[in-house]
């Protein structure tokens, strides 16, 4: 069922109403947050789309393309509505439909079936198809359809890959299924979407196997503070970052990979230009949803910057810094460990400790055809560019920190258990620290382990879950940010005049640590 069903009079619905004005306004604002589906013509639009106006009886606005596709409709080929960054809906929201989208979008459907999203969010799947098809208008299988069109569209239109790789990259079992989902969504065969993309849109792809991809961010984005943020912490041999740079390594479901990201120069559209080398194209879409993640780009930048910049002590620090966002996490265990060796001490001495356990427990990278001779396979500019020289490993699992986190860590004897404790509970599954998390579950988790405080627990939650309204009162240099602000600059105080932010504290707490010069 649509978002908003036709009606005889449904502009007497002040959330139809409200969307359709933004339709009319062809505001591209709100391009991602919701979609435009035209019965008289039979397909669906971003709001902004510059195509005549239809009349409001001929109008249904849906959460998903999913959900326009069960209704029958088509994406528009002016506008293409999925060439948008994504709904910020699934950070702001908890529940089950909101988890289950962010499992959907890192692949879980094409890994292990509904069955394994059901089991993932702790529900049987007809109650999982239930709930999502009566509050998104499709089931799990319709929603990772239309996802997996959206990732081949991406794929067709800013690669070289051929169609067969970009078809199993993108999550699809077979030629046929892919050739068939295509044309039925966009009316045209994967050959023609790709030729009627713009040729100078369109990177290349490398001929040493290097896949490049544009990931677009909703506008304003502050791309220099998540870089300037990632490279105070970067990790010696596992990441390497620099102004307007940040390589790493990672892992991913079918194996390591190493990525590097550099901001759009297009400031009109901001995005994130990633490079990466894969031990299989089957987690592009993983990759691709956790990117987006780490750099929040579907984060709802005006609404929060109109709401914190109402506050006349933060006006300031918003004007400065348009479009400011929380940085995510790539890997949920690794940041775990981060947030419990980085607890009161400086980033500096956190990331001196991290590297030493990386070098201690970390695997070496082994990836690509280079691997097989015993070499990683290395680029040796000096700019930072993927697969720079610096990279030599992965940053340890938490079974290698279990095993020998006790006899490589440095500290107080308490936090070195706590960390070898959670390391253990994370590599049996006790703990589970992932994005589809419930937040308050989570934290709950978190905080039963003995050393776990509130600040682990919500820097964990704003971090992995992307939590948008937690304020870490009890961080030193987040009250010393404060007090320069001429906010109180006591915990109690702060969490009390806090409220006014909600909910986007998360987010204040990116200007409080701004303002302080000095980033936890």
């Amino acid at each position: 069922m649509p978002v908003e069903a036709l009606r005889t009079d449904p502009l007497a619905d002040p959330v139809f109403a409200e969307r359709y004005r933004a339709m009319r306004a062809r505001d591209a604002r709100f391009d991602g947050q919701f979609i435009t589906g035209v019965h008289s013509t039979g397909i669906y639009c971003r709001p902004s789309c510059p195509a005549v106006s239809p009349k409001a009886q001929n109008v249904s606005f849906y959460l998903t393309a999913a959900a326009a596709h069960e209704a029958g409709l088509r994406a528009c080929k002016r506008c293409l509505p999925d060439a948008v960054p994504g709904s910020p809906e699934w950070d702001l929201r908890d529940d089950l439909a909101a988890r289950a989208m962010r499992l959907i979008a890192d692949g879980v459907v094409e890994r292990e079936g509904v069955p394994g999203l059901a089991a993932h969010l702790g529900y049987t799947s007809r109650h999982l198809t239930r709930v999502l098809t009566a509050e998104l208008g499709a089931g799990p299988l319709a929603l990772a359809r239309a996802h997996r069109a959206q990732t081949a569209r991406a794929l067709l239109t800013s690669t070289t890959m051929p169609a067969a790789d970009v078809a199993f990259a993108s999550g699809f079992g077979s030629i046929r299924q892919f050739n068939d989902t295509i044309r039925e969504v966009y009316e045209r065969s994967p050959l023609e979407l790709r030729a009627a993309a713009r040729l100078g849109e369109r990177p290349e792809r490398a001929g040493d196997g290097v896949v490049r991809l544009r990931l677009p961010a909703r506008a304003p984005f502050d791309a220099a503070g998540v870089f300037g943020w990632l490279a105070a912490r970067a990790v010696d041999g596992v990441e390497s970052a620099g102004p307007g740079h940040y390589a790493r390594t990672l892992r991913l479901p079918a194996g390591p990979a190493v990525v590097a990201f550099s901001p759009s120069s297009d400031l009109r559209s901001p995005a994130i230009e990633v490079e990466a080398r894969l031990a299989s194209l089957t987690d592009l879409p993983p990759l691709v949803a956790r990117v987006r993640r780490l750099f929040d780009l579907d984060a709802d930048a005006v609404a929060i910057d109109e709401m914190l910049a109402a506050d006349p002590v933060l006006a300031a620090s918003v004007a400065e810094t348009p479009g400011i966002r929380v940085p995510g996490a790539l890997d949920p265990h690794e940041l775990v460990f981060r947030a419990l060796i980085g607890q009161q001490i400086s980033v500096k001495a956190a990331r001196t400790a991290l590297s030493r356990l990386a070098a201690d427990l970390g695997e070496p990278l082994a990836i690509g055809a280079e691997a097989a001779d015993g070499e990683p396979p290395v680029d040796r500019s000096a700019d930072g560019g993927l697969l720079a020289g610096s990279l030599v490993r992965l940053f340890p699992t938490a079974a290698a920190v279990a095993a020998g986190g006790g006899e490589v860590l440095r500290g107080p004897t308490a936090r070195i258990r706590t960390i070898v404790d959670v390391a253990e509970r994370l590599a049996s599954g006790e703990l589970v620290v992932s994005a589809d998390r419930d937040r308050g579950e989570l934290a709950r988790d978190l905080i039963l382990i003995p050393g776990i405080g509130p600040w682990t627990a919500g820097y964990i939650a704003m971090r992995v879950t992307r939590a948008p309204d937690v304020l870490l009162t009890s961080d030193l240099a987040l009250r010393a940010g404060a007090g320069r602000l001429g906010l109180p600059a006591t915990a109690p105080a702060l969490d009390e005049l806090g409220a006014r932010w909600a909910p986007w504290r998360s987010y204040a707490s990116m200007h409080l640590w701004r303002a302080a010069a000095a980033e936890i």
